[in-house]
């Protein structure tokens, strides 16, 4: 499952896009809220939802991969 942008809250900074290693994020425009344009690709290591300086993207993990997810240390102190 891909990642959720909040458009109300999203910059368009483009901080995503750049850290995405699967590229989920391609031929989004610079200034403009990314669309996840391969959301198969996304392979929840959560690098956007870190890098997001206006914590607009959360991340929603498929079921099968719940049941080895383990949330960063942050995420548990700092629930959304």
């Amino acid at each position: 499952m891909p990642p959720v942008i909040d458009p109300e809250r999203c910059t368009g900074c483009g901080t995503c896009v750049e850290i995405c290693s699967e590229d989920v994020f391609y031929g989004s425009v610079s200034g403009e809220i990314p669309t996840v344009a391969y959301p198969r690709e996304c392979s929840h290591f959560s690098g956007c939802v870190s890098v997001c300086p206006a914590q607009a993207i959360t991340l929603r993990i498929p079921l099968p991969m719940l049941l080895v997810y383990k949330p960063a240390a942050e995420d548990l102190e700092n629930p959304v």
